[in-house]
C-alpha cells in the first residue's frame, strides 16, 4: 500500500505542473465566452477585441487531446497494469474531459448567443469554422511549438509558418484533427443538451400543481 501511495503521488506531481497550466489555458476561452455570449452585450470595440482573443486562445482547449502522447509514455514507463488502470489512465481522462469540456461549452455558449441574435442558421457554419481554426492552432502548437500569444509577441514567426500549412503533411494532419474535433464536439454537444433538457423537464415537473 505504501508503494501505491508513493507511486500515485509521484505520478500526480510529475504531470501536475503542465496539466494545470494547460487547463488554465483551456479555461481562458471558456471564461471569455461568458463575457462575449451571455446576455446581449453591445458589440463595442472592446467586445471585438475580446472576440479576437477568444479565437486566438480557443485552440488551447482541444489541445489537451494531443497531450495523450504523455499517457502512452507514462503507461510504457509503468509495468504495473493495475496502477495504470487505477491511477494513470483516470488522471488523463479527467484532464481531457475538463479541457475538451471547456472547448465544447465555449462553442455551445456561442451557439446560444447566435440563436438569440437571430442567426440560428449560421451556428453550424461558425462551429465548423472554429473547428478548422482550432485544428490549425493545435497543429501549430504541437508541431511548430507556437503559442497563442505569439500572434502579438512573434507575429512574424506565425506568418512564416502559414505557407507550410499548404504542404501535404500539415494539410492531412490538420484535416484529421478537424474531423476529430468536429466528431467529439458533436457528441459532447448532444450529450450536454440532452442533460440540460432532462434537467429542465424535471424542474417543470416540480412546478406542476399536485
Amino acid at each position: 500500500m505504501d508503494w501505491w501511495i508513493e507511486a500515485a503521488r509521484a505520478s500526480l506531481l510529475s504531470s501536475s505542473r503542465w496539466m494545470l497550466w494547460n487547463l488554465f489555458l483551456a479555461f481562458v476561452p471558456l471564461g471569455l465566452s461568458f463575457y462575449l455570449f451571455r446576455g446581449h452585450p453591445r458589440r463595442s470595440p472592446l467586445w471585438w477585441l475580446v472576440l479576437l482573443i477568444f479565437v486566438a486562445f480557443l485552440p488551447n482547449a482541444p489541445y489537451v487531446l494531443t497531450d495523450l502522447i504523455h499517457l502512452v509514455r507514462e503507461i510504457q514507463s509503468n509495468q504495473t497494469l493495475w496502477f495504470n488502470l487505477l491511477v494513470v489512465i483516470p488522471k488523463y481522462v479527467g484532464f481531457v474531459v475538463l479541457g475538451f469540456g471547456a472547448y465544447g461549452l465555449a462553442l455551445i455558449n456561442m451557439g446560444h448567443y447566435l440563436q438569440r441574435q437571430g442567426f440560428q442558421r449560421a451556428i453550424w457554419q461558425a462551429e465548423l469554422g472554429l473547428h478548422g481554426l482550432s485544428a490549425i492552432g493545435v497543429y501549430l502548437g504541437r508541431f511548430e511549438r507556437l503559442n497563442s500569444w505569439y500572434l502579438v509577441t512573434r507575429l512574424h514567426q506565425v506568418v512564416d509558418t502559414i505557407p507550410e500549412l499548404l504542404e501535404r503533411r500539415p494539410t492531412i494532419i490538420t484535416g484529421v484533427i478537424f474531423l476529430i474535433f468536429a466528431g467529439l464536439y458533436w457528441l459532447f454537444k448532444e450529450v450536454t443538451l440532452a442533460i440540460l433538457l432532462r434537467h429542465r423537464y424535471h424542474l417543470a415537473l416540480k412546478q406542476l400543481p399536485r
